[in-house]
């Protein structure tokens, strides 16, 4: 069973930073593609980043320069670094494996609130 278990949010001010953490168990992590997407109120999921197995990484264009995706093939952890944080990141954000065992698989999420 696998098993993806996220971290590393709350409130936040804008412009502060925030790591979120994604611990996974029950797969091989490291060959897989990996991916954060988030949720505000009222919107559709949407993606956020991704990592290739390769290290390859993509970020949405509402995040670029200010998001970075990373992943510890030895903690099997995926993180997401955000800084300058606008009130717009408002969301849950969710840890995903993409086309596994036939279907995705996802987290609970956690929630980011940026606000002063």
């Amino acid at each position: 069973q696998v098993y993806l278990r996220e971290s590393g949010g709350g409130l936040v001010q804008p412009g502060g930073s925030l790591r979120l953490s994604c611990a996974a168990s029950g797969l091989n992590f490291r060959l897989n593609t990996l991916t954060w997407h988030r949720q505000a109120p009222g919107k559709e999921r949407e993606l956020v980043a991704s990592i290739t197995s390769a290290g390859i990484t993509n970020v949405a264009d509402s995040v670029k320069g200010r998001a970075t995706i990373s992943r510890d093939n030895v903690r099997n952890t995926l993180y997401l670094q955000m800084d300058n944080l606008k009130p717009e990141d408002t969301a849950v954000y969710y840890c995903n494996v993409p086309n596994l065992r036939g279907r995705d698989f996802w987290g609970k999420g956690t929630l980011v609130t940026v606000s002063s």
